[in-house]
């Protein structure tokens, strides 16, 4: 198990990218992205990866872009946010029984994280999962979420397929939800709306109150 690093350069081609963002964003966070909530929370949020303009700027996962104005919007409203909309990593927003982490912690390039950087970044997300307590949910956005939870409990892709609602049993015992990712291309394409998100969210709710 490992404990999250602020300065992990395990990935090369993502460490070098940090440092040009850096450069040309001094104010930026421009670092990995720490995960975001209780600690001993029952639902874990897994993303893709920060945005460029968005977390990877903030320091807080899906804050300053599009994407996050839809997840802590929603997060609000089943009462595990206490505001609709979180703006910036010192804001005083607070999630309640709710923890938002990522499968990759640093902005890839073009938002297309490698599988070997999805890998190395797994002991951090093995990290988060172990902490998830029995019953708990992880909430996968996205396929790429969902396949790097299934193999961070060292099962294949192949275990269970992903599917927008589709609800799968992990060890612990615990569930594996999943959703289209709430980002924009989505949400303009209407491939993701507001109503798909919410439902997706009062599964998570009924789950919680479930045996897996």
């Amino acid at each position: 198990m490992a404990g999250f690093d602020p300065y992990c350069r395990r990935c090369s081609r993502l460490a070098a990218f940090l440092d040009e963002i850096g450069s040309a964003h001094p104010d930026y966070h421009a670092r990995p992205v720490p995960s975001f909530g209780d600690p001993r929370a029952r639902l874990l949020v897994v993303g893709l990866a920060p945005g460029l303009h968005g977390a990877n700027a903030t320091g807080r996962p899906f804050t300053g872009d599009d994407a996050g104005e839809l997840l802590y919007r929603t997060l609000y409203a089943f009462g595990l946010s206490s505001a609709p909309r979180s703006q910036s990593a010192d804001d005083g927003l607070v999630l309640r029984d709710c923890r938002i982490t990522n499968a990759v912690r640093c902005v890839p390039p073009a938002n297309r994280p490698r599988g070997d950087e999805v890998r190395r970044c797994r002991p951090y997300l093995i990290d988060e999962l172990t902490r998830l307590p029995q019953g708990g949910v992880a909430l996968a956005l996205g396929r790429v979420a969902h396949e790097a939870v299934l193999r961070a409990f060292g099962l294949s892709p192949a275990h269970a397929a992903f599917g927008h609602g589709a609800c799968y049993p992990l060890p612990g015992p615990r569930w594996l939800l999943d959703s289209y990712h709430c980002s924009r291309y989505n949400t303009r394409t209407r491939r993701l709306t507001e109503g798909m998100f919410a439902a997706v969210f009062e599964q998570a709710v009924t789950l919680l109150g479930s045996r897996p």
